[in-house]
């Protein structure tokens, strides 16, 4: 058999030998080109074109500017009509505008509220694809959250129960732990999933949804379940926020093995204060001790915690492997908006203001001992004009 050259022997074994095709557009023209493709996306997801505005998302700004030079430039004219379905360029969709003065780098940026130095947006350069620049956009493109004072106080009490215990942060993993309900820090801020819809398979055939996420700087953003985990999975600093749970805090029996961890002691104040004689029935204070109660408040009239007077123990509650202090927490939590205001002086004439007296009825707290004891306390607040537990929604 004679010796066949490269190309015969390709021949043989029937595989055509084609010429690589040049590309049919250069790098530039591939750059402009996928950055109109990102104003079309942003044209087809909001019904409106890119604006100008100090208040605007800095991405929607920079649209209406690249927009603005595609409008003006010939070269990106004859390029883009082709592939201008939506008549961006023509006038189909085009709102009054302004003819776009010739910019340098410095006024350019200034449009965007940027002071640092960047090569020339009017060159389009380091234009990221259009699937990357989309999946970044479903994070980066966020909207007024209209109703954002319904959640305000969602975020406020979740804060609140990551700074007492109460729920932790922890890395994210799993894409099963995106539900509704559920709470997440990205990007330095809180996020809450309000809401999901129907879960499809997405074209690899993998499941997923569409969410409605609100984060804690009063935006949201309508975007994937995978976006989200995406962007948790990417960003270094990304958590997702525990759910509040209160655990086995109280043991009504409890075997040798348990340890007791403690005493939760309600005591009322024998002070003749006017204001603790008008309210003696109603004004409470609420602890936690590790040692007995009674050596507890031994000294009390020396001790401006406890008003600088005797006390009486009105209620005690045995504690079985408990972390006190997050009991504690939990508890002070719940009254907070019922804290006694009050200065005592010290025995050397210091102020002092005590943070453990609150104006709660004494059924109200035994209430709240049960509901720690259940695991609901996280879902009540105490309403202070009804004195009551009421259960807490966003609309309150």
């Amino acid at each position: 058999m004679s010796d066949l050259s490269d190309r015969e022997l390709l021949k043989e074994l029937g595989v055509d030998i084609e010429q690589e095709s040049k590309p049919a557009h250069t790098p530039r023209e591939e750059r402009i080109l996928a950055g109109f493709e990102d104003i079309q996306y942003f044209v087809k997801q909001h019904n409106c074109l890119p604006q100008h505005g100090e208040g605007l998302d800095i991405f929607e700004r920079l649209y209406a500017i690249r927009l603005d030079r595609m409008r003006e430039l010939e070269e990106c004219r004859n390029l883009l009509v082709p592939h201008d379905h939506q008549g961006l360029l023509s006038g189909g969709k085009k709102i009054p505008v302004q003819e776009p003065k010739a910019m340098d780098d410095e006024a350019l940026l200034a449009e965007l509220g940027v002071k640092a130095e960047s090569p020339d947006i009017a060159d389009l350069q380091h234009v990221r694809s259009s699937i990357d620049k989309r999946a970044a956009e479903e994070i980066a493109n966020r909207q007024r959250c209209q109703d954002f004072d319904r959640f305000k106080p969602l975020f406020q009490q979740v804060q609140q129960e990551i700074d007492t215990g109460i729920r932790q942060t922890r890395f994210f993993e799993l894409k099963a732990e995106i539900r509704p309900g559920s709470w997440f820090i990205l990007g330095g801020q809180k996020a809450y999933v309000a809401e999901m819809g129907e879960t499809f398979f997405t074209a690899q055939g993998m499941t997923d949804a569409r969410l409605r996420v609100i984060f804690d700087n009063g935006t949201e953003s309508n975007m994937l379940m995978r976006s989200l985990q995406r962007a948790l999975h990417k960003d270094e600093s990304g958590r997702r926020i525990t759910d509040p749970s209160a655990g086995p805090l109280f043991s009504d029996q409890h075997s040798d093995e348990d340890s007791a961890s403690g005493t939760i002691y309600v005591l009322r104040s024998k002070s003749t204060k006017p204001i603790i004689v008008q309210n003696r029935d109603i004004i409470h204070k609420i602890g936690v001790t590790g040692n007995d109660v009674a050596q507890r408040i031994a000294n009390c009239k020396l001790d401006p915690t406890f008003l600088m007077a005797d006390v009486e123990i009105v209620a005690t509650y045995k504690l079985y492997n408990i972390n006190r202090a997050k009991l504690e927490n939990i508890i002070h939590r719940i009254f907070d908006h019922a804290r006694l205001d009050i200065e005592i002086m010290d025995r050397w004439g210091n102020p002092i203001i005590p943070r453990e007296w609150f104006l709660v009825p004494l059924f109200i707290i035994d209430e709240a001992v049960q509901k720690i004891k259940d695991g609901t306390i996280s879902k009540y607040i105490y309403d202070v004009e009804n004195a009551c537990l009421k259960l807490h929604s966003i609309d309150d």
